[in-house]
């Protein structure tokens, strides 16, 4: 065995050994969430309020990341999901989550494509129509601004 061998092999040894010290050394710790003051607490439990279910797949399906925390729009990413009773009915609006790629030719879009540059609002094909009609119903509430 050669020099260089003998000395990446010690090397080697020394990372081992350390590591498995490591290891055996460390210290598990974990927080559970009874031992956090406040959290999940009877009074926290009956004072939250449950998202409607529309909301809550609108949350799920990551809609928040580019219409905003609030649904409002964010000026980078996605228009606000206000108003869309002005513009849609449910069966269009439940065809449009479907597939936004086939409205791409509406000139109402025209607008967006401009101030949204190189951003697709995503198909939720693959969400239940049931899924979708929700979704709609929720958005088609959505008044104000």
């Amino acid at each position: 065995m050669t020099n260089s061998q003998k000395w990446v092999t010690v090397v080697l040894a020394a990372f081992i050994f350390l590591f498995i010290l490591s290891d055996i050394l460390k210290e598990d710790t974990i927080i559970r969430h009874d031992e956090i003051p406040g959290y999940d607490t009877q009074e926290y439990n009956e004072e939250r309020v449950q998202d409607p279910p529309g909301l809550t797949l609108i949350k799920q399906n990551g809609c928040l990341a580019c219409h905003g925390q609030d649904l409002r729009g964010n000026p980078n990413l996605g228009p606000s999901l206000y108003n869309a009773k002005k513009h849609w009915n449910r069966d269009e609006l439940i065809n449009y989550l479907r597939n936004p790629g086939d409205y791409s030719r509406d000139p109402r879009f025209d607008e967006y494509k401009n101030q949204f540059r190189n951003i697709m609002m995503p198909s939720y094909e693959n969400l239940d129509v049931k899924d979708l009609g929700i979704i709609s119903d929720f958005l088609l509430e959505l008044q104000g601004e």
